[in-house]
């Protein structure tokens, strides 16, 4: 309503500037641009007082109105009770001055009445401590918690936020959003300003260390020798093995042609030969028979992408991913290997090292120095929206998501929002607060005393009349 302003609900404009060179703290004042080497933020900020404001326009002319009225309906009071002296004083002189004495009589007790019953809303009548009188400043406490339920239970209920919420298109607002091409690059030179600090505080804060320590768990708990085995299982399906196969014929094929394995070859034959076989060099014939045969057999299967062999290999590598799924000597190895793998120090100092580079490249990046990652940033964040505004499927999901997102939280802090308020109006000055009502609609409430002047002495003038007309009878 007009002139209730409380003080908890005026902002103030506080003016922050960070430095993205270093951390907080640094001044830059020569810029304030989102893009210079600092930049400034006007964040609105909630006071905290219970106070409320009487400058609102137009307060000091309804508190004159509302003087006016009062007076007037005080008048109106007076008038009337003087009207019932008069009349009872005349009442022997003519007849009709009964009529007129009842019907002041009546008028006298209703605006009476009235007053007490519209003074008695806001304060005590005449200061005197009588019972149910004060009503607003005696239940603020229940006026508090009252407030806090009706707009929890009837402003944010599930139903009309939800229907609200789907009113707004987030998944365009953002797109349209991203497609300016200098919001897409102030977004992006936003966030390399934020990374540097990013950095540091997970650093700082021991963030980098759980969150090593809960990749380390997260890895150590992974159960590698069924994910090897599917691995190896889809490897096989897809046919893939085969042509590690024809490399491992290929070479069998060329180390055996090779003279030095021939002639390696022909000696272990000859140390097996009985003597009279070595003088008719037996062990020649024997190894060009081998050699033939087995190159001979080799370039068949290499040829022939349906031998026999070649099935027998599939049946072998197949069993062999079984037993790596399920053999548990097997699933010993695998694991003992993963535990040795983590453990290596190469391995810590290889994360240290791109995290080390990562970092050195954002802050030369949020600096200045290089512009590849902030153009390749305003590029995306630009691509995104043009992605999204064609897509209106995504958009779609974006605004079910959001929507999601968003009654579940008013849900979730509403009561929040309950409290707040109770407390809030608990906390407020009743007696400036009960000012500013009467300024506000205390003139309709003097009306209610001249309507009950009005009202009152027309059922008293009417009971009085049909009294005359009963004794008349």
């Amino acid at each position: 309503m007009p002139g209730l302003v409380p003080g908890i609900h005026v902002l103030r404009r506080v003016r922050l500037c960070v430095d993205g060179r270093d951390k907080p703290g640094h001044d830059d004042s020569g810029s304030e641009a989102l893009g210079s080497r600092s930049y400034c933020h006007m964040y609105p900020v909630m006071t905290t007082t219970s106070t409320f404001s009487f400058d609102v326009p137009g307060d000091a002319a309804r508190a004159a109105d509302l003087k006016r009225v009062k007076a007037l309906a005080t008048l109106v009071l007076a008038s009337t009770l003087a009207l019932f002296v008069v009349a009872k004083l005349l009442l022997n002189v003519h007849p009709l001055f009964g009529f007129v004495a009842a019907f002041a009589e009546a008028a006298t007790i209703g605006g009476l009445a009235d007053w007490y019953a519209v003074v008695a809303l806001f304060k005590r009548p005449l200061g005197l401590p009588i019972p149910h009188t004060a009503i607003i400043q005696s239940n603020q406490a229940r006026i508090a918690d009252k407030l806090g339920e009706f707009i929890e239970l009837h402003f944010l209920e599930a139903g009309p936020v939800e229907a609200k919420l789907r009113e707004v298109d987030f998944g365009s607002f953002i797109a349209d959003w991203l497609r300016d091409r200098k919001k897409s690059d102030d977004l992006a030179r936003f966030l390399l300003r934020l990374l540097p600090e990013a950095f540091s505080a997970t650093e700082a804060s021991g963030l980098m260390t759980f969150i090593t320590r809960r990749m380390m768990t997260q890895l150590s708990s992974v159960d590698l020798a069924p994910l090897a085995a599917g691995t190896l299982r889809g490897f096989v399906e897809e046919g893939r093995h085969q042509a590690l196969f024809d490399d491992f014929l290929r070479i069998i094929h060329d180390t055996m042609t090779q003279a030095e394995t021939m002639a390696m070859i022909r000696e272990k034959i000859r140390a097996e030969l009985p003597t009279l076989l070595r003088l008719y060099r037996a062990d020649k014939f024997i190894l060009n028979k081998v050699v033939s045969s087995a190159t001979a057999f080799l370039e068949e299967v290499r040829n022939d992408p349906r031998h026999p062999f070649r099935g027998e290999f599939d049946r072998m590598v197949l069993s062999f991913v079984d037993r790596i799924g399920t053999d548990r000597a097997y699933v010993a190895r695998i694991d003992a290997l993963k535990r040795d793998l983590l453990a290596r120090p190469e391995l810590t100092e290889l994360a240290r090292t791109v995290w080390s580079n990562s970092r050195a490249f954002i802050e030369r990046s949020a600096s200045g120095e290089s512009q590849v990652l902030q153009h390749h940033l305003g590029r995306m964040f630009f691509a995104a929206g043009d992605a999204l505004a064609a897509d209106a499927e995504l958009r779609g999901e974006i605004n079910q998501g959001l929507v999601v997102v968003l009654r579940t939280f008013i849900a979730d802090q509403k009561s929040g929002v309950k409290t707040f308020i109770s407390d809030q109006v608990k906390s407020w000055d009743m007696a400036q607060l009960i000012s500013l009502i009467e300024i506000n609609i205390g003139r309709d409430l003097q009306y209610i005393r001249f309507n009950g002047s009005l009202i009152g002495g027309l059922a008293g003038l009417g009971l009085y009349s049909a009294e005359f007309l009963l004794r008349l009878l």
